[in-house]
């Protein structure tokens, strides 16, 4: 399944293992590693919530993915095994709420919580240099952050899309930087945009997950989009971020958030999109 696709095309491919109550750890992460995919859903039953879903990438398992959550439930949508409204996922830290309207599937994140970087800029310096970047790379007046809305992660606002573009990851160093921070990688964003209705353009890196990139990261387009709204300024309920565009191959990707607020307070993050059916696959365990 592709989550977060952009007007039927691109998104981030996830795989999805229905009815895998009978799997051990062990084995979902063999699975997980012949799929091949930077994350697999294994869907199995839940007496706290409609499903529960383990999450695995080929390296191990992660607690929460956003494009794979997405595309289970627009799968089980597509099957006819849930309906629209609400449903949930039971995880390894509790339930979550989905909803599901129509062709579209949105997870419920947690409010967020912000990390800012250490004063003295040593940090910040090594983040830096972990990307190829310097200080005048940055978006005026903006500088990294770590924010989590269930998934840690380090956002790095840039000037331009050019600045986004230009990026040189140095994986050995992110997921050096990533490992004491518990983070699951970088999402570099810039404010220039190819769709008018669009609040940002990002990149994501999570080479401690085994993720080189990808084109659509729900888990972080939640922190982004709190980000944007508490130190930007931007209020709008519901913001677009596009991903995706400067992969090679290109796989351009479309994620919305939904933010309830009361003034500068988070109450709650939705993230959703769209996912289509690409293949299936056979693996043997």
């Amino acid at each position: 399944m592709n989550a977060f696709v952009d007007a039927g095309t691109g998104g981030n491919p996830a795989g999805v293992v229905l009815d895998a109550d009978g799997l051990s750890d062990g084995q979902k992460l063999a699975v997980a590693r012949q799929v091949g995919l930077s994350e697999t859903a294994f869907v199995s039953a839940s007496e706290v919530a409609s499903f529960k879903l383990d999450f695995f990438t080929p390296a191990r398992r992660i607690a929460h993915c956003g494009h794979a959550t997405i595309a289970t439930f627009c799968h089980l949508r597509q099957l006819g095994r849930i309906g629209d409204g609400s449903s949930s996922k039971e995880t390894v830290d509790g339930p979550r709420e989905i909803l599901v309207r129509g062709e579209q599937a949105f997870m419920e994140q947690t409010p967020p919580r912000f990390m800012p970087l250490p004063a003295d800029g040593v940090l910040e310096r090594e983040v830096f240099a972990s990307l190829g970047i310097g200080p005048d790379d940055l978006a005026a007046g903006l500088r990294p952050e770590v924010v989590s809305t269930g998934n840690a992660f380090m956002l790095l606002p840039l000037k331009d899309e050019a600045a986004l573009a230009s990026l040189v990851p140095n994986p050995a160093l992110i997921a050096r930087i990533s490992t004491p921070l518990d983070l699951v990688g970088y999402y570099a964003f810039c404010r220039q945009t190819r769709g008018a209705a669009s609040a940002a353009a990002a990149r994501m890196f999570a080479p401690r997950y085994g993720i080189a990139e990808e084109a659509a990261t729900g888990m972080a387009a939640g922190p982004l989009a709190c980000y944007l709204h508490h130190r930007l300024g931007i209020r709008a309920p519901r913001l677009h971020i596009e991903q995706g565009r400067f992969m090679r191959p290109a796989s351009p990707s479309l994620i919305q958030v939904d933010l309830a607020a009361e003034g500068a307070a988070i109450r709650s993050v939705f993230v959703g999109g769209q996912a289509s059916r690409v293949s299936s696959l056979l693996v043997e365990i």
